[in-house]
């Protein structure tokens, strides 16, 4: 049921007590405000001050989204919006025009009309910069933001850190002036629909395309020169790198690379490195090159296509150095499953996941694969082992290729064992390391020594505290056991 019962189409909201942006009358930091540029468009946005002192020039913006913001030398004067309900006067159904001001009339309004509605199918266009009227009857506005170019869906950014305003707390909208974003979108839209135009009949270069439009062609050409090279070559092995397409392109056929954006347009990659069928298919061959290069599966399977002993190569190697390991902390971990599987007519390692699904794990050769392996059992190995102690290594300011350390922390396990964590960032992002100090480092005959193999694990020039600055720690040393 529809909450206001005024007309939208036929509503007027008529703005007084418009503003001078002047030192005496500013408005408050990050008020929401109606402004009137200086060559007589309508927008809005929240007030951001540079400065507020008087007698020197007024410099600030108005926000209206990330990185979308509007000079103060380009506003010629401004309205409050955020004291407004217009429930009641919405309740009425006669009302026609509203009249608003905020504390007296200078003579001066600014009238908006032409209001919209989604529940009536018409949305804005994209980047489209509307005031809003919302269902509490408050004012705001906002630039639509379309979530895919064939969907009448999206919402209304409002301001920057991500803040939008939802559809469905939207009454009505109208649009605002035209501005540089929404006058690039209309430009990328033109476009696209001449794009569209041109490409329903597209013209087909007889030297490019000399064995037709059908892409498979020039891929089993290719695959043809590749066999000789490469016996083993498939066209699964081809295509695990971005696949090339016959598309067309400006009115015309083309190779190329389709590329799907946010927003659902395609961007094609046209291959612009010969002129000739040949020519491309020489490139397809040099393109697909290293991907069946890193396919023999004399290589990948040399141990047979039974997933069993290359896990157990995996497990012998591990357990070397984590002692304590054990198939039952293997079989525990949800995550840890493997398999060799046919995907596309080869035979591929894959990661089995709780859920069912599969990932093809993309190894050239069994030792690659069993090198993976490996390193998921070392994980499940350090998280199986429990903590015993802790030593915080103290350090000052270190910085660590433009981050700074916040955290040197080395843990003793329940078996006596040694993992150092590290931790490093900046103010907007940032990483943990956990390294397992390997027994052989304990096997040295001076704690010097001890630190020169350990900092072969975690080296100071990476990780932020060198030789010198351990040396000097006793308790560390003490933690260590020497």
């Amino acid at each position: 049921m529809e909450k206001y019962k005024c007309d939208i189409k036929g509503l007027i909201l008529v703005f007084k007590d418009f503003r001078d942006l002047v030192f005496e009358d500013l408005p408050q930091y990050g008020e929401f405000c109606l402004l009137e540029l200086k060559d007589g468009r309508l927008t809005a946005g929240a007030w951001h001050s540079d400065n507020e002192k008087q007698g020197e020039k007024i410099s600030g913006y108005f926000l209206r989204g990330l990185a979308d913001k509007v000079l103060s030398d380009d506003v010629a004067r401004w309205h409050r919006l955020n004291c407004y309900d217009l429930s009641k006067c919405m309740e009425e159904d006669d009302t026609e025009i509203i009249n608003l001001k905020a504390d007296k009339d200078k003579g001066y309004s600014v009238e908006v009309k032409d209001f919209k509605s989604w529940r009536d199918g018409e949305f804005p266009k994209s980047e489209q910069y509307c005031l809003l009227i919302l269902m509490d009857g408050s004012l705001s506005g906002g630039r639509w933001e379309r979530w895919r170019i064939d969907d009448n869906d999206g919402q209304f950014e409002h301001s920057s850190g991500g803040f939008n305003i939802s559809k469905e707390k939207v009454w009505a909208w109208t649009a605002l002036g035209d501005d540089e974003f929404f006058l690039a979108e209309e430009e990328n839209e033109n476009e696209r629909l001449k794009e569209e135009e041109l490409n329903k009949n597209p013209t087909t270069d007889s030297t490019l395309f000399k064995y037709g439009t059908d892409i498979s062609v020039y891929y089993e050409k290719a695959l043809e020169k590749l066999k000789k090279d490469y016996p083993w070559a498939t066209l699964t092995q081809m295509k695990k790198k971005t696949v090339w397409e016959i598309t067309p392109k400006c009115g015309k056929y083309v190779f190329g690379q389709v590329e799907v954006i946010y927003d659902g347009r395609k961007i094609v990659h046209e291959w612009k490195d010969g002129s000739t069928a040949e020519e491309f298919i020489d490139f397809l061959y040099k393109y697909a090159e290293d991907k069946v290069a890193n396919s023999d599966p004399e290589k990948k399977f040399k141990y047979g296509r039974e997933i069993k002993p290359y896990l157990e190569k995996a497990y012998e190697n591990v357990k070397k150095q984590y002692h304590w390991l054990d198939k039952d902390m293997i079989k525990k971990d949800q995550y840890c499953y493997y398999s060799i599987m046919q995907l596309d007519g080869d035979w591929e390692f894959v990661s089995i996941y709780g859920n069912g699904s599969f990932s093809e794990c993309e190894c050239g050769s069994a030792e690659e694969f069993i090198e993976k392996v490996e390193n998921d059992y070392r994980q499940i190995a350090l998280q199986a082992n429990k903590v015993a102690a802790v030593y915080e290594v103290p350090f000052g300011h270190v910085e660590i290729h433009g981050w700074n350390l916040e955290r040197y922390a080395v843990s003793r396990m329940r078996t006596g064992d040694y993992k150092v964590n590290v931790t490093a960032g900046d103010r907007v992002a940032g990483g943990s390391r956990e390294f397992f100090i390997t027994p052989d480092c304990f096997e040295a005959a001076s704690y010097d020594e001890f630190l020169d193999r350990y900092l072969k694990i975690v080296p100071g020039e990476s990780f932020g505290l060198t030789k010198k600055d351990l040396l000097k720690d006793e308790e560390l040393k003490s933690f260590f056991g020497y």
